[in-house]
């Protein structure tokens, strides 16, 4: 038993050596100090991808992008965003707008940018027609009439769509870092 415990604490003692370690310690004499900076942090969102929010300030998301496992079934194909009817909408991004209209009984705005994205918001009353250029940060319209949000805990809500062809995209990883947390080795 005291071999037992002596070996533990043998064990302890090394591991907290190297916690409390200095990161040169743990570092191969091949990795460099600029290594460890490069890697240590993670690189901000290209400024391509870097978009303003479509309401002012941060709003709260009221319903998170849920894309169904199949084109053709149910899912949520972009976020809800909390706000009142007459909220100013927003530009999160330069753009093209390529459609302004009615679908179903929502006004829809969709800008076309230059990657090819087209970024919808539902419901939105906008002066702004199709070949209208628009800049990050310019209102766009307003959120007017019903919304999916209706009846349920928040009383309105702007929907806000990104598609990539096809393919919808969640627009929160335009706006923040949701890429995952990686541990990365310092040893080779």
């Amino acid at each position: 038993m005291n071999i037992t415990f002596c070996r533990l604490s043998l064990f302890l003692t090394a591991m907290l050596g190297l916690v409390f370690s200095p990161a040169s310690a743990l570092v191969s004499p091949a990795v460099s100090a600029a290594t460890i900076s490069r890697t240590a942090t993670a690189a901000p969102l290209p400024a391509s991808l870097a978009w303003g929010w479509p309401l002012a300030g941060k709003p709260v998301v009221t319903r998170a992008f849920d894309p169904p496992a199949q084109p053709w079934l149910s899912g949520h194909r972009g976020v809800d965003l909390a706000a009142p009817q007459g909220a100013a909408v927003l530009a999160p991004t330069s753009g093209v707008v390529s459609f302004s209209g009615v679908v179903v009984n929502r006004s829809v705005l969709t800008i076309t940018v230059d990657n090819g994205l087209r970024l919808s918001f539902e419901p939105v009353f906008s002066p702004l027609r199709a070949g209208d250029t628009v800049v990050r940060g310019q209102q766009i319209g307003a959120v007017k009439g019903p919304t999916h949000c209706d009846g349920s805990v928040t009383p309105s809500c702007l929907h806000w769509g990104v598609r990539d062809g096809n393919d919808y995209l969640n627009p929160l990883q335009f706006i923040l870092d949701l890429r995952p947390s990686v541990l990365l080795s310092l040893m080779d």
